[in-house]
């Protein structure tokens, strides 16, 4: 039998915030802002020392990095090992699966696409002790990153809540491990999240969210809800262009914020199929860089933006469904024929290679 392979942890080796001030002066705060025990709190802050690879980590792209590339991303994800996973998931776990479905209208689908993308099913829920990343980040965030006192302010009130959050669940604060960023458990919700968000989905009386996969499925459809999900609705529609009419400076400023009716994309030269000509309800053109090739494009909708608000990235989004989709089509497959097939193409390659025969006149309109 071959021997698992250890997490290898990421534990502080930066200095102690023991007799740093500012850290004692944090602890206070958050302890009367949160009704907490001030010495508890502050013993919890002593015990961490940094963490450089958390401050690495959240620095953006340097300038002149390569391009975005959609194809690229979406190759990290779409593979056939994870699409395997998420079958073997989606059988195990099928009915909890299908009960938050219909308690949040959120379907299985988005579901374990958000598990594959964020922690591969569970097997990579991160190796960082939460509250090192979490003091390291509200402390030492670095001065270069460009809205590093907004950043400081957030991960500030992360480090609060997963402090009261551990405090009430009675929870040692030193054994919860997560990303570098400090988000934790399967589904990856950031502390504050996992008070606001979090379903004790088994009933076990406590959301776990690293240990209970029926509370991580429950407050991944509950997260959506919130955030407006409309059952029923699809996330995006393909789209091809009409160049004389397009205008795609207009079409792109809102970015991938619903704002287009039906009429206003087809006034402004975008073409949509049938089933799109009928949507009710706002779109957004997406735009997803290839590279050097001509970029994709999608229509998104409302439940498009919904997964956004999950990591505010289109290139996240459009990998989380397409890869819901394929474990989909597999376990449909698989179905009917007794065996394992391989998932269809996503039309987004299709459409790309449209975009790429048309980039000569496009750069010449």
């Amino acid at each position: 039998m071959p021997l698992r392979r250890l997490p290898s942890w990421v534990d502080g080796s930066g200095p102690s915030y023991a007799k740093r001030a500012d850290a004692m002066k944090l602890a206070d705060e958050i302890a009367a802002q949160h009704g907490l025990d001030k010495t508890w709190v502050r013993r919890q802050i002593a015990r961490v020392r940094q963490v450089p690879q958390a401050m690495e980590r959240v620095l953006p792209p340097s300038p002149g990095s390569r391009a975005r590339d959609w194809q690229q991303y979406r190759g990290n994800y779409l593979q056939a090992d994870r699409i395997g996973a998420g079958v073997e998931f989606w059988r195990k776990h099928e009915a909890l699966l299908a009960r938050a479905q219909a308690q949040y209208g959120v379907p299985a689908e988005i579901i374990v696409g958000i598990l594959g993308v964020e922690t591969f099913y569970g097997r990579n829920t991160g190796n960082y002790r939460v509250i090192e990343a979490l003091t390291t980040l509200s402390l030492d965030f670095p001065a270069a990153h460009p809205r590093a006192a907004a950043r400081t302010a957030f991960f500030r009130d992360e480090l609060a809540a997963f402090l009261k959050k551990c405090h009430a669940a009675k929870l040692d604060p030193f054994q919860l491990r997560g990303s570098f960023a400090g988000a934790l458990g399967i589904p990856q919700f950031m502390p504050s999240n996992w008070a606001r968000y979090g379903v004790d989905f088994d009933g076990d009386g406590r959301v776990d969210l690293s240990g209970s996969v029926a509370d991580a499925i429950g407050s991944v459809a509950n997260y959506f809800k919130s955030f407006n999900w409309k059952p029923g609705m699809p996330t995006h529609y393909a789209v091809s262009f009409d160049y004389a009419l397009l205008d795609l400076p207009l079409l792109l400023a809102p970015d991938i914020k619903p704002t287009f009716a039906v009429e206003q994309f087809t006034a402004m030269g975008v073409l949509l199929g049938h089933d799109a000509r009928q949507h009710e309800g706002p779109l957004a053109l997406v735009e997803l860089q290839n590279g050097d090739y001509s970029p994709s494009y999608v229509a998104g909708t409302e439940n498009f933006y919904a997964v956004t608000r999950y990591n505010w990235s289109s290139y996240y989004a459009l990998a989380v469904i397409e890869l819901g989709e394929a474990v989909g089509q597999a376990m449909a497959s698989n179905r009917v024929r007794g065996r394992e097939s391989p998932a269809r193409e996503s039309p987004l390659r299709e459409n790309a290679a449209r975009e790429a025969a048309s980039e000569d006149k496009s750069t010449r309109m």
